[in-house]
């Protein structure tokens, strides 16, 4: 999958691979969340599917800015409205969905918003980077490279 300009392309078909993969990691820890939260947007494909993969119906959202284009960022993390209530996962056991962990700056801020009021939170993704901050709990894949995701095509104008 890695191309020479340290690209990885990642394919639909690869992606659903991904995801189950994922989940057969979840289950097979025996961790049962109570609900999914995505980050945003990346975030969304990967909680969509662990969700139907789990048969967690709960999903959330939350809306995180940090990446402006490749390799370049905000300062930090930024954390969008609306905001979910932090409240609505008391007690909670969540599974905390992202596409990739490149810096993990997008994760700690969400994980340290989650942990103060839920009972447990874990974390996974379809790609972790060794320079990430936070050591996800479950991963699919290991790379340096930048990665292309299937969702990550600009929409043409037709007859362009």
């Amino acid at each position: 999958m890695a191309t020479t300009d340290s690209t990885e392309r990642l394919t639909w078909e690869l992606f659903g691979e991904a995801t189950q993969a994922l989940a057969t990691q979840v289950v097979a820890d025996g961790y049962v969340p109570d609900l999914i939260l995505a980050i945003a947007r990346g975030g969304l494909f990967t909680a969509g599917a662990m969700g139907y993969a789990l048969g967690v119906k709960l999903l959330h959202v939350v809306n995180v800015e940090f990446y402006t284009g490749r390799d370049e960022r905000l300062s930090m993390p930024v954390m969008l409205p609306p905001v979910p209530d932090p409240e609505a996962f008391a007690g909670a056991k969540v599974l905390i969905c992202d596409d990739v962990a490149d810096t993990g700056a997008t994760l700690a801020l969400t994980k340290e918003f989650c942990e103060r009021h839920v009972a447990e939170v874990r974390s996974a993704v379809v790609y972790e980077k060794p320079r990430s901050v936070v050591k996800c709990d479950y991963v699919w894949r290991h790379t340096s490279d930048w990665i292309h995701f299937p969702w990550d095509v600009p929409a043409k104008a037709p007859g362009a």
